[in-house]
């Protein structure tokens, strides 16, 4: 079955100066100020495209590395999952470098490593983003 998630945003003002209010509609979770200024410069307490696909990419990619894990007969202690979204101005969204860390019981470094790379090529967030370049950082903790 699919499911659907929703978010809207309502902007005011030109691209340069106007501000706009994202709401995460689905969840419920909260509305979050964006600006071009904290998206293509500092982010001063707003958010940004970029660091919503970033958690997403994160979140999207620890699931994936869980159940991978779970096929392989593994269950991780802990996984810790950052994505780096890349966006320049005039160019848009270039590349989003994930970093991992986990700790998982009985996980040799070739297994670890190849659970992680089809992780990231498997999860729906790095299929949706296939146009840009994807990298993984992946360390196994003991």
């Amino acid at each position: 079955m699919a499911t659907v998630r929703s978010a809207h945003t309502v902007w005011n003002g030109d691209l340069f100066n106007g501000k706009g209010d994202v709401t995460l509609d689905s969840s419920g979770l909260g509305t979050y100020d964006v600006t071009w200024k904290a998206r293509a410069e500092e982010a001063n307490g707003k958010t940004s495209p970029e660091e919503l696909i970033a958690a997403a990419h994160s979140a999207c990619f620890s699931m994936a590395f869980s159940n991978g894990l779970a096929e392989a007969g593994k269950t991780a202690e802990r996984i810790e999952t950052s994505a780096d979204v890349t966006f320049v101005p005039g160019t848009g969204i270039t590349e989003s470098r994930l970093k991992v860390t986990a700790v998982v019981p009985g996980l040799t470094a070739e297994e670890f490593t190849d659970i992680a790379e089809a992780a990231k090529s498997g999860c729906p967030v790095s299929q949706a983003l296939a146009g840009i370049k994807i990298s993984l950082d992946a360390t196994l903790e003991s």
